[in-house]
């Protein structure tokens, strides 16, 4: 049996980890994002099979439990998607201002040049 949940996880993980690497953005982002995606399929699987091996990590880094190791790692990967989000959206909201300036110049009235 725990063989068939671990086998579930490990297709979650991978499955989740090609849909994090999808995505638009430059060159450098999207190889740092894709390294630090598959790192964290490597550790997920490795902490699936081995789950004995996150304990002896976050005894060593002085947490109480495995499962707070990963609590506290999740705590802080939220955090980075949290800021990289606010990044990407700040940036689209300069382009979408940028592109509104244009279109109402482009297709503002011009007396000038009317009669």
């Amino acid at each position: 049996m725990q063989i068939v949940v671990q086998l579930i996880l490990v297709t979650g993980v991978i499955f989740l980890s090609f849909v994090l690497m999808r995505g638009s953005s430059n060159a450098r982002h999207m190889a740092i994002r894709r390294m630090m995606t598959m790192l964290f399929a490597l550790a997920a699987v490795v902490s699936i099979f081995f789950p004995k091996l996150l304990q002896t990590v976050a005894s060593w880094l002085g947490i109480g439990r495995g499962t707070d190791l990963v609590l506290y790692g999740f705590i802080v990967t939220f955090l980075i998607f949290m800021a990289s989000t606010y990044q990407r959206f700040r940036a689209q909201e300069v382009a979408l201002t940028k592109l509104s300036r244009r279109i109402a110049l482009k297709e503002a009235r011009k007396p000038w040049l009317e009669e």
